[in-house]
């Protein structure tokens, strides 16, 4: 039997092909333009069973028709076609992206070691920078093509809040949770926030989760983090030796350090804030809005394989693997054995406890608008931004969930519907709707300082 699935000869296509000809145009309609339909119908059914004996009986078995059929069910050719067409040309393909060596770079560091970038047709450098003023220098001057942002820093850019205003883009969050606050180990007995008066604090940067988080639980508290803590700028590659040193006494910082600190002794974790705010948005993938319009079809690339990485990330039985592959001295240059317990999630507090907590690091890719608008109820709070702010628009903006629904479905995944969904922090329900009242509600903040 001749093998009707052979990428060298054409098909005679039945009129359930979907194009716009009635099945009496139809023979004209092929002989003009569906070659390429032949071509990807072959290559389809050749991805699906590659080895020969195999197609040819399910051939005889159900017909070539039904085989169609079966494949247009599958995958449609229409949707094919369109994918392919608009992945069109790559504009460049050697591409520079950094990344700080923290556990919340993960999806966008192992695309690089497991071929992720490749697989897209680019050329990939992922680049170790010291800390996160660099990053948004080396954004802003162009020298990095994309990278790894803290997910308020492209709001604050763009609003030209400690920069000169450049327009930049939110592609994928790259983690949730996957922080703590971590205490010197001198301060075993003061677990009680209210306690830490005069304690110095380090975060990674003022535009950061980590900032807003802590700020948020010591306020929580009752206490003014403008008045009653200090609050400094310490790269996290040096937080477990300032708290080592006695010049901080705790830090709300991104793993790996606050494993680090358990493993070197120094320092414990208070708590994990995942329970200040369960799935809550730290680092993000992005790059600036100039890079995406003149490079539209590298950026949706970038944005396959970056998504391709989080899905694979954000399953367990991975977790191991991915600390082996992040661990090395280009990367994280971390023990593996601090890695893998951030990833899988058991670990010990250095209170004499071994935790058990799955979700503890989470890389959930979705860029909800309302965490942008979260973001900016907390610049709001804290004085960072001044005047009227036009929340939503600069959300929708800057946080491109559109875009990142849109490539979720080119490989196979399921986006979610929705922007703007509420969240709940520390039993306090967020509604993205009214933000002013939102900053107004909180009994301290700036305005009251």
């Amino acid at each position: 039997m001749n093998d009707p699935y052979d990428a060298d000869r054409p098909l005679t296509l039945r009129c359930a092909c979907g194009q716009n000809h009635a099945p009496d145009q139809h023979a004209s309609a092929v002989a003009t333009g569906s070659a390429s339909d032949a071509k990807l119908e072959a290559s389809l059914m050749k991805a699906l069973f590659p080895v020969d004996s195999v197609r040819r009986h399910f051939l005889r078995a159900v017909g070539a028709n039904t085989a169609r059929a079966a494949i247009a069910s599958l995958m449609p050719l229409g949707a094919l076609q369109a994918m392919a067409q608009e992945k069109g040309q790559i504009e460049k393909k050697d591409l520079k992206i950094g990344f700080i060596p923290i556990t919340c770079a993960t999806p966008l560091i192992m695309a690089k070691p497991l071929g992720f970038y490749d697989k897209q047709g680019l050329n990939v450098e992922v680049v170790k920078t010291a800390g996160w003023a660099l990053i948004r220098d080396k954004m802003i001057n162009k020298e990095y093509d994309a990278t790894h942002f803290l997910s308020p820093m492209p709001l604050a850019i763009s609003m030209g809040a400690g920069s000169n205003a450049t327009p930049m883009n939110v592609a994928t969050i790259q983690n949730t949770n996957g922080q703590a606050i971590t205490l010197a180990n001198k301060h075993k007995d003061k677990r009680d926030p209210k306690l830490w008066k005069g304690f110095k604090f380090a975060v990674p940067f003022e535009y950061s989760m980590h900032n807003f988080l802590l700020r948020y639980y010591v306020a929580e508290a009752g206490l003014n983090p403008d008045t009653d803590i200090q609050i400094r700028v310490v790269p996290p590659a040096e937080m477990v030796a300032n708290l080592r040193a006695g010049n901080i006494d705790g830090y709300l910082g991104p793993d790996p350090f606050n494993q680090r600190a358990v493993f070197e002794e120094v320092g414990f974790i208070h708590i994990l804030t995942k329970e200040i705010w369960d799935g809550h948005p730290c680092c993000a993938f992005g790059t600036s809005s100039e890079f995406i319009q003149k490079n539209p079809n590298t950026f949706a690339a970038l944005y396959r394989a970056v998504l391709t990485a989080s899905e694979m990330a954000r399953k367990a039985e991975n977790r191991e693997l991915i600390a082996k592959v992040i661990a090395p001295a280009q990367y994280l240059n971390q023990p593996e054995v601090v890695l893998t317990q951030v990833l899988t999630g058991r670990f010990a507090d250095g209170l004499g406890n071994i935790k058990t907590v799955p979700n503890r690091a989470d890389f959930d890719p979705i860029p909800w608008q309302s965490m942008a608008v979260w973001m900016l109820t907390q610049m709001k709070r804290w004085g960072y931004v001044k005047g009227d702010v036009n929340y939503r628009q600069i959300a929708e903006k800057v946080f491109l969930i559109t875009d990142a629904k849109k490539r979720m479905l080119e490989i196979g995944q399921t986006p979610p519907e929705g922007a703007f969904p509420k969240f709940t922090i520390m039993g306090k329900v967020f509604d993205p709707t009214k933000p002013d009242e939102y900053v107004k509600s909180f009994a301290i903040h700036k305005m009251a300082a």
